[in-house]
């Protein structure tokens, strides 16, 4: 997904300001494409330049109300019925965890333990959006709420494979303990 279609996306719903744009990435789309001001006032003047949106109204204090265009509808069409997502996963968090052996034993149970803390956390903030939103308003809310959803049952899955992997970390261990032990009774 891109950071235009986001956009098209939020826009086709209704007309909004860089301000009001900016508010909705922060609470119903932080979890599936956060973006940042400069990202969204950026691209929202290359949208504008390519005719996908129009500044419809223009406010006190150089406020401007962006609205989209045919041509940016059909672009957000296009891309939600015709084009494949990328599917490409690139996850530096499961890259560090396939590497985990080369740190010690309580090295890598904290980091999983760090990675089940920030998940929490991720946990929360979704909670917090669900929360403020009212997901009966308009198809944005709808679509959104499942979107959501699916960040809850990820974070949950995240949750419940930390404590497994943990779990198996501390079993081989506590085997390789046994093991030791068992050795040094041996030459004993």
């Amino acid at each position: 997904m891109s950071l235009r279609h986001a956009l098209l996306g939020l826009l086709n719903n209704k007309s909004a300001s860089g301000y009001d744009l900016i508010a909705a990435f922060n609470t119903t789309l932080a979890n599936a494409w956060p973006a940042n001001q400069s990202q969204v006032y950026r691209e929202l003047g290359y949208l504008c330049d390519e005719g996908l949106l129009q500044v419809g109204e223009e406010g006190p204090r150089g406020r401007k109300e962006y609205m989209i265009t045919e041509a940016g509808r059909t672009e957000l069409v296009h891309w939600l019925a015709e084009t494949e997502p990328n599917r490409v996963r690139r996850n530096e968090t499961l890259l560090r965890i396939f590497f985990l052996g080369n740190l010690t034993h309580q090295q890598a149970t904290d980091y999983l333990r760090q990675e089940a803390e920030v998940t929490t956390q991720k946990q929360k903030m979704l909670d917090h959006i669900e929360e403020a939103a009212d997901w009966e308003a308009d198809d944005i809310a709808i679509y959104g709420h499942l979107a959501l959803e699916y960040g809850h049952r990820l974070m949950a899955l995240n949750l419940e494979w930390t404590e497994w992997a943990i779990g198996q970390l501390d079993a081989r261990q506590a085997h390789a303990a046994g093991a030791s032990a068992g050795t040094t009774a041996d030459t004993a």
